[in-house]
């Protein structure tokens, strides 16, 4: 059976039932003839059921996409958009820039926002008011806008901060940020983009980690690392980082 059959067998059915419409307190006639019938019971009908039912399934999931993505929008424009910016690159340095991180990092903060496990007088109560089902939208949001870099005003220092950055310090025990953050600062799943961030949220954030102003889940190692590094270090890191 091609298509030509197929079509045939469409348009018997169609026919059929339209022709043969019972009277009221009448019954349908079963005989078309034999063309409907067949194309039923054929394993083309089964194939034309299952691939309409994927062209629907399709159909719908484009649908609902587009309208994830058109929520997460309109979100980062009443909420986001004035700390972080609407393309994620934020142009006040207290607030990162959010353009290119990985979504799933993102989803990831938002909840640890919710839960208290990070802490924030800002981002706790905004994280409150959306619907867990929005992260992920609004993480595939910032995570496709593309990222900016800042500039770099001590090339001495950023030379300094690129060879901690990229090798760390064995003797001192301090691993190279490259291994978790990667060569290019893009980050992961697991661990943030730190390439183009403002030099002054970087510091803060090492800070931070140094004095356990920052101690939610996973930040032990970023504790134990920026204990044993000096202000002039984690400039330095910072001056690198916001060229990438």
């Amino acid at each position: 059976m091609g298509w030509t059959d197929i079509r045939s067998g469409l348009a018997a059915c169609y026919d059929f039932k339209q022709s043969n419409q019972p009277a009221k307190g009448g019954t349908l006639k079963s005989d078309c003839g034999g063309t409907c019938a067949n194309f039923q019971s054929s394993p083309w009908h089964t194939g034309f059921l299952i691939q309409t039912a994927a062209v629907l399934s399709f159909l719908l999931s484009g649908s609902v996409q587009a309208a994830d993505s058109a929520t997460a929008k309109a979100l980062v424009v009443n909420l986001c958009s004035a700390c972080h910016g609407l393309d994620g690159n934020s142009t006040d340095p207290k607030f990162p820039k959010l353009a290119g991180r990985h979504p799933e990092y993102l989803v990831r903060e938002l909840k640890e926002f919710v839960s208290g496990a990070r802490k924030s007088d800002i981002m706790t109560p905004i994280a409150k008011t959306l619907d867990p089902d929005e992260f992920k939208g609004l993480g595939e949001y910032f995570g496709a806008q593309k990222p900016g870099s800042g500039v770099v005003l001590d090339q001495k220092m950023a030379a300094s901060g690129m060879k901690l950055y990229q090798d760390g310090d064995e003797e001192r025990g301090v691993p190279a940020c490259s291994g978790c953050h990667s060569s290019t600062g893009a980050g992961s799943k697991r661990f943030p983009r730190l390439a183009g961030q403002h030099k002054e949220y970087l510091i803060q954030q090492m800070q931070d980690f140094r004095s356990d102003a920052r101690s939610g889940a996973g930040s032990r190692l970023m504790r134990e690392v920026t204990k044993r590094l000096s202000d002039d270090e984690i400039k330095a890191v910072a001056e690198y980082l916001t060229g990438l």
